[in-house]
């Protein structure tokens, strides 16, 4: 039996040391990330013991009779010890099951972390949930990302992204001011898409704040005005692009090939995994960007699965 507990503030320290030393969490889970935007959603994280030891966590909402893990991040799902086996992840899921049962929720929304995120296999969760809850597939966003020990060539246009810089006099450079990046990637977002950055400015500057070696910018410069950057987000196992824009002028001067020319090849040439994020254009996954994903593949990237599920409680 599993003493399952709702989220307090009260037990942050508790839960993020928890999710640093779990299997399978990034720093996303830590509460001084995931509660920056807490004023958006109706908490519903939980915790799970066995034996007075905790096992696992389950950063999660509430909205409606639906309990989701999590809508306000890429990723989500159970986060765990690598003590936790697969039979008690079954019973964890069906002790779950009864607990939100008996507090008159109906459905689940279940977001997947990618296994290239996992310090360890950790993948008891999927198994339970197929077997156990009966969970379908209600969504498969595509990302593309790069296995950076495989060193794949990269297509010739993009190499010869990097020659142009380079003869332009762009330099890459990594930097703790966003405002002129920002500002580049808002004019970007606008005129193609008309929607602004997931983070604002200000959120941004906030979030880098609390996780300065996690969140990392590099901008391509060229005569003291920033032509492009490339936001990273740094986990254990992936350099994940969480932005990537440039002005047209960085664009045709291949800015951007620049920038990931350093970081691939120089900087985090040792990482296991690159990941460029999804090239989707709907929540469900559909309506894939050819463009976009061209772009990616040239770089060597390949095909990554971000799956949602859904079960009836």
């Amino acid at each position: 039996m599993f003493e399952i507990r709702r989220y307090t503030a009260q037990q942050a320290d508790e839960w993020n040391q928890f999710v640093a030393q779990s299997k399978n969490g990034t720093f996303l889970f830590d509460r001084r990330y995931m509660d920056y935007h807490q004023d958006r959603f109706h908490d519903y994280s939980l915790m799970f013991y066995r034996d007075g030891q905790l096992l696992a966590v389950l950063p999660a909402h509430v909205d409606g009779d639906t309990l989701y893990t999590h809508r306000g991040l890429t990723y989500g799902g159970l986060l765990m010890s690598a003590r936790l086996t697969v039979a008690e992840t079954m019973m964890l899921f069906r002790e779950l099951n009864d607990m939100l049962r008996g507090e008159s929720l109906k459905h689940v929304v279940y977001k997947a972390i990618p296994w290239i995120y996992h310090r360890l296999s950790a993948e008891e969760d999927l198994y339970t949930l197929y077997h156990e809850c009966k969970a379908r597939i209600v969504a498969r966003d595509y990302s593309t990302n790069i296995f950076l020990q495989a060193n794949l060539r990269w297509e010739r246009v993009r190499r010869r992204g990097v020659v142009r810089a380079e003869r332009a006099g762009i330099h890459v450079e990594r930097s703790d001011d966003y405002a002129d990046f920002w500002r580049v990637l808002a004019d970007n977002l606008g005129t193609k898409y008309g929607v602004k950055p997931v983070h604002s400015l200000q959120e941004i500057e906030l979030l880098h704040s609390r996780f300065p070696d996690n969140i990392v910018l590099y901008q391509a410069v060229k005569d003291g005005s920033v032509l492009g950057g490339v936001v990273l987000y740094v986990t254990p196992q992936v350099v994940h692009a969480q932005y990537s824009s440039a002005t047209p002028e960085g664009k045709s001067l291949g800015a951007i090939d620049a920038i990931y020319e350093r970081i691939m090849h120089h900087d985090y040439k040792d990482y296991p995994y690159f990941d460029f994020g999804r090239s989707t254009e709907n929540p469900d996954g559909s309506g894939l960007n050819e463009t976009l994903v061209f772009q990616k593949e040239g770089f060597g990237a390949r095909g990554l699965c971000y799956d949602i599920y859904e079960y009836d409680l």
